[in-house]
């Protein structure tokens, strides 16, 4: 009689457990369990309470078919081969009505990324003026593209999320400030502007201006970067004044001005990237130019709180190695993570490492690629360059061609210039990420990672490529 009465409580939990659900008139069964794992923010979690009480399936006026989809996913965290017929859209939007956008965003992001194993996913192209002028993208994948005058943000899903027409003409910068708001400036029109993407409008501007100075004047913004409080931005006028304004980020008020220079001579233009060193407090500079004569250009450290430069070098005209013998650098990249200055030489096309922890007169550790196969014929300086960091990987793009340098070991410090020599080897392997095909697509103008994906665009071709790796990657580089 035990043994029966146990069995027979056994079958009420486990029918206990199990509910009924009608979703467009179609019905479905499963457990509590089940609808619970979507989480206790869910609408199906809010709903359970009915399922235990009441033997009658509670009815949801929504697709049958894709909630079909979602509840494997629940029950299994991955998306079944049936997620095909539906667009990301639609399986967003009912992810969302449902509560379980959370659990749909886990299953289809990218892997880890690996610039050997990555390969193009998408193209993003805007509705209109599709050709994108800057963009930049956020940790969670997203990424927001300005075209022409109009700014377009897309979400992690790569779906359109909003569009904002400014009153610019061509944007040439743009920095995410909040998570709704954008700062961007242009070449053509004078000040740094912010915008809400949510309120599509305008929220506030800052120029820069002096009072005592009749030079400056419709000052016009190069370059934007932003700290926990403030953004910072160089402008310039067409007198060549410049100098860099700190503003602050809940106010839109300027807070101060540091590096204010006469941009007649190549050491001081006005600053064309800046990127702000979250660990240190240090905002990093740089500029380049190039001409008839070849490349010129200088990076700064700036110590915000006393305005004073911290660290500096120019190109050409430093002495000693790091001048290269008149191969001045083409581009230049921040590694904010690990802290590292890169520099990519406009003759020889060498790519050099410097220590931001550990820099001097000539702190440059020139990385060799040892495979004769990768090797590269350098250039006039006519190839169009462009260097990214991201992830402990640094991209090139050199025309319309992408490599990868991943690091292999940890760099130790050098008591000489011939350990330094050979302390480029070893320290990063090169690979080439792109396909023949790829490369022939432009050259690419901007290079920008976020959320593991890698994010290109190329002159005069609509839209920005999305590179993700495969789920199989793993694969490590033996050259």
């Amino acid at each position: 009689m035990e043994e029966e009465s146990t069995s027979n409580a056994t079958v009420e939990s486990n029918t206990s457990d199990r509910i009924k659900l009608n979703v467009g008139g179609k019905l479905f069964e499963t457990t509590l369990s089940t609808i619970r794992s979507g989480g206790p923010d869910s609408l199906l979690f809010a709903l359970s309470n009915r399922f235990s009480n009441d033997p009658n399936p509670v009815f949801i006026d929504r697709d049958p078919e894709i909630f079909s989809v979602l509840l494997s996913l629940l029950r299994t965290s991955h998306l079944p081969s049936t997620a095909l017929r539906f667009s990301k859209q639609e399986l967003a939007d009912e992810a969302n009505f449902y509560g379980i956008d959370s659990h749909l965003k886990a299953a289809t992001s990218p892997p880890p990324f690996s610039g050997i194993d990555a390969s193009i996913v998408a193209t993003v192209r805007p509705a209109s003026e599709g050709f994108p002028s800057t963009f930049t993208a956020a940790d969670n994948g997203s990424v927001w593209i300005a075209h022409g005058g109009q700014l377009s943000s897309y979400d992690w899903n790569l779906i359109h999320a909003a569009t904002v027409r400014t009153h610019l003409d061509d944007i040439k910068s743009i920095c995410r400030v909040w998570p709704e708001i954008a700062a961007v400036g242009t070449a053509s029109d004078a000040g740094l502007h912010f915008y809400n993407f949510s309120g599509s409008r305008h929220v506030g501007s800052i120029h820069w201006s002096d009072p005592t100075d009749p030079r400056i004047f419709k000052a016009r913004v190069n370059a934007i970067t932003a700290s926990e409080n403030s953004v910072f931005a160089s402008f310039d006028c067409s007198h060549r004044e410049n100098c860099i304004l700190e503003v602050d980020k809940a106010k839109i008020q300027i807070v101060s001005q540091l590096g204010r220079q006469s941009g007649n001579q190549a050491k001081h233009m006005v600053p064309m990237k800046l990127t702000w060193i979250q660990s240190t407090g240090v905002l990093v500079g740089s500029a380049v130019t190039g001409g008839a004569f070849g490349y010129s250009g200088y990076i700064r450290l700036w110590d915000p709180r006393s305005g004073e430069v911290v660290w500096e070098t120019h190109e050409p005209g430093a002495s000693g190695r790091s001048s290269r013998f008149g191969d001045s650098f083409s581009a230049i990249e921040v590694d904010v993570e690990k802290m590292l200055l890169f520099k990519l030489c406009s003759k020889s096309g060498d790519l050099a490492m410097a220590d931001m922890r550990r820099l001097g007169d000539d702190p440059w550790v020139y990385l060799k690629e040892k495979n004769p196969s990768l090797w590269t014929d350098g250039g006039d300086g006519s190839t169009s360059c462009v260097v990214h960091c991201y992830k402990g990987q640094v991209f090139v793009g050199r025309g319309g061609e992408l490599e990868v340098w991943s690091r292999v070991q940890e760099v130790v410090e050098c008591e000489s210039e011939r350990d330094r020599e050979s302390d480029g080897e070893g320290v990063y392997r090169r690979n080439f990420v792109d396909k023949r095909e790829d490369s022939g697509k432009g050259v690419i103008k901007q290079i920008e990672g976020g959320g593991d994906r890698l994010f290109i665009s190329r002159e005069d071709v609509e839209g920005i490529e999305v590179w993700e790796s495969s789920h199989s990657a793993g694969a490590i580089s033996v050259l």
